[in-house]
């Protein structure tokens, strides 16, 4: 079982070359908690005290950093570059500074570095296999220490030709010479996050590897020239920005890295076959990647081994079959196929967020279209002042999002407006206020502006959905639509619910043959289900 505190699988874990850079007032203090196998990372500011965080504590000493202190730890590390970063040669460690505006260096955080082999045991068998994948996860889950296991393990076990694309050396360190970590595989540094699709590029074109690993692919450029290297037949490891699946799906930017994603219009025929609008989403052409794993930890991964028939599940609203795998305490490792279900499915004609990513059990559909006859209660109405409704509706068709403009500030959820606009004071927006109406502030009125605030909204929508609440609002439902079965009432009124669960609830009510709607303002929305009529 891998273990972050563990020493036994840490290699080259050089504290001491780093603890040499920083006053030895720091470092006693330090050594004398014994704790630094746990050590992740030292933070050092002007005027302030030091601090050492560690695994699952932080600790904040007496004496103050004076700019004295600063500088000594500044000269002796040497030159940062255009990211504000620095290393110590050979080593993973990492420094960042935080300038003030005159460009003088204020503050330094000292990021330990450590090579911790075996952290792909869980996966190994995928990256023995030959094909490209792609690893998800939230930040500091570990993916940057995985990739290096990743390298080592294909260059010194599976005697692979390896090149590691380096963006900021956070693979394989500072310094012309790469660290052990990464085994015989070869390092190409990385002069700019912006250079990093040509650097890959590069690698392909003049060193002939047959693997290349890469951290963070982030931009539209580092996606095309990923696709490139895989139409190459060259092996692709690498990371990227989201924690699942979904969140590649509905990013503009990445989703190319699975296929990418197009608004397709459909035939009448066809959309009535589907029960769906004419415009649906699809998967646009072969993804990037034939595996993507979503990390938890070292000891938990979700696996998509076909990520073509993930993503065409997930567009069409359909559960998506994955595999969990899981390295239990007796150090083996559990493998169980597992799916997403829905309660949304593709027939219920109901509309939920494209862009919402909750835990995956409870992961919600990705692409079901607003019907004529969705329930038009659970749908955010938003008041547009002073932000363009075109653009706004372009953005909700386009996602085929569960929100409809409004001029009716009394029959809206939210209003929203910009900076310029709210500066103003203006009656509407006074009057906004004092009935307590919820106002988003953008920024200005542009797409990317409008872009954020409807992704935010939504994922906020689906984080008030918490598993435990889902669970309560399901089980009143059920037993509501059971009391009303047995007994002579002909409605139920349940409690109050955000719009994502009353969505879920007003589905089982449907199933059930009976009719809902929502009704009640503000906090006090909620579902009432009504008993059909006996004829």
């Amino acid at each position: 079982m891998i273990d972050k505190q563990n020493t036994n699988n840490a290699k080259d874990n050089d504290l001491n070359s780093l603890f040499e850079k920083i006053p030895s007032k720091i470092t006693n203090r330090i050594n004398s908690l014994n704790k630094d196998n746990e050590l992740l990372e030292i933070v050092l500011d002007i005027g302030r005290n030091p601090e050492a965080r560690f695994i699952n504590q932080s600790y904040i000493f007496d004496e103050e950093i004076t700019e004295d202190d600063l500088q000594s730890v500044i000269e002796k590390i040497g030159s940062f570059g255009n990211d504000n970063r620095a290393g110590i040669e050979r080593t993973l460690h990492r420094i960042s500074a935080i300038r003030n505006r005159n460009e003088k260096i204020i503050g330094l955080t000292l990021r330990v570095g450590r090579a911790i082999y075996g952290t792909i045991r869980i996966v190994e068998d995928l990256i023995m296999s030959g094909r490209s994948i792609l690893l998800l996860g939230k930040p500091g889950v570990g993916k940057t220490t995985m990739l290096r296991d990743v390298a080592r393990l294909l260059a010194n076990n599976a005697d692979k030709r390896v090149i590691v694309v380096d963006t900021s050396n956070e693979i394989a360190g500072d310094g012309d010479i790469p660290h052990p970590g990464i085994g015989r595989a070869r390092r190409m540094p990385v002069k700019s996050s912006t250079e990093q699709y040509s650097v890959m590029i590069e690698a392909v074109e003049n060193h002939m590897p047959e693997v290349i690993v890469i951290d963070e692919i982030g931009t539209e450029m580092d996606a095309n020239a990923a696709r490139t290297i895989a139409e190459r037949g060259v092996q692709l490891i690498a990371t990227a920005h989201g924690n699942s699946l979904d969140n590649l799906i509905m990013n503009p930017t990445l989703s190319d890295l699975i296929g990418g994603i197009e608004s397709v219009t459909l035939g009448d025929i066809e959309a009535r076959k589907r029960k769906t609008r004419k415009t649906v989403l699809e998967r646009r052409s072969p993804p990037t990647f034939d595996i993507v794993i979503e990390i938890e930890n070292w000891n938990q991964v979700n696996v998509h081994e076909n990520v073509s028939e993930s993503v065409d599940d997930a567009l069409q609203g359909k559960p998506i079959t994955l595999q969990s795998r899981i390295i239990t305490e007796q150090g083996e490792i559990s493998q169980n196929t597992s799916v997403r279900t829905n309660y949304l499915d593709e027939t219920s004609h109901k509309s939920t967020s494209n862009l919402i990513s909750v835990k995956p059990e409870l992961t919600p559909n990705l692409s079901i279209p607003i019907s004529e006859n969705s329930n038009q209660n659970d749908i955010t109405r938003i008041l547009p002042y002073g932000v363009s409704k075109s653009l706004l509706n372009k953005i909700i068709n386009t996602k085929s999002l569960p929100i409809v403009l409004t001029d009716d500030l009394d029959n809206s959820d939210l209003l929203l407006t910009t900076k310029a606009y709210y500066r103003k004071k203006t009656r509407r927006l006074t009057v906004a206020e004092n009935n307590g109406k919820t106002i988003y502030v953008l920024r200005k009125n542009s797409i990317r502006q409008v872009e954020q605030f409807i992704t935010s909204l939504m994922r906020n929508q689906a984080r008030r959905a918490q598993p435990e609440k889902m669970a309560e609002a399901i089980r009143e439902v059920e037993n509501a639509i059971s009391d009303l079965s047995l007994n002579g009432n002909t409605q139920y009124d349940l409690q109050p619910q955000n719009p994502y669960l009353r969505r879920i609830q007003h589905k089982i009510v449907e199933k059930h043959g009976m009719f809902s709607k929502s009704t009640g303002s503000f906090d006090n929305r909620h579902v009432v289900i009504y008993k059909p009529l006996d004829n």
